[in-house]
């Protein structure tokens, strides 16, 4: 399915010309019946009606060119806090919110998201201290590479 992908890239990046937004992920799954995720998301948020636009739009485009022959099944829309980060915007927008970065090596590092760079990103680290209620708060710069998966967390504030 890579050919299946790269094309509707394509006609994403046509469809989608405000710079504002951008492509998170492509997921294509399924046998007898395609299911096609496509994650969108903006420096800003991204609203119902405009990943309702794109669906509708590359439905249209997809359908036009004959890309698939059988059934499928499209679904357009923002990641949500479940889906991890997965580019250096989504970082970016989340600059102030506290997240959860797992590490290659294991480790967890919850706290505050303080930076995000090219290739590293600086968080407010929560370190519970043995023994002690309060929590001490230390700057972590963690490296892109070393990054398995990051999520926000959700703050009731």
């Amino acid at each position: 399915m890579i050919g299946l992908e790269e094309k509707i890239k394509a006609y994403l990046e046509e469809i989608i010309t405000e710079p504002e937004y951008f492509i998170v992920d492509i997921v294509i799954s399924g046998n007898d019946k395609l299911k096609i995720v496509v994650l969108l998301d903006g420096d800003n948020g991204i609203s119902i009606d405009y990943c309702a636009s794109v669906s509708r739009q590359l439905a249209h485009r997809m359908e036009e060119d004959e890309v698939l022959e059988k059934a499928y099944v499209l679904e357009v829309s923002s990641p949500g806090l479940d889906h991890p980060l997965a580019n250096l915007r989504q970082y970016l927008k989340n600059i102030g919110r506290k997240v959860k970065v797992d590490t290659t090596d294991g480790k967890s590092i919850r706290g505050e998201l303080l930076e995000a760079k090219d290739d590293f990103i600086l968080v407010n680290q929560e370190i519970k201290e043995k023994g002690k209620k309060k929590i001490k708060l230390e700057e972590t710069k963690v490296s892109f590479e070393n990054i398995d998966k990051t999520k926000v967390l959700v703050s009731f504030k």
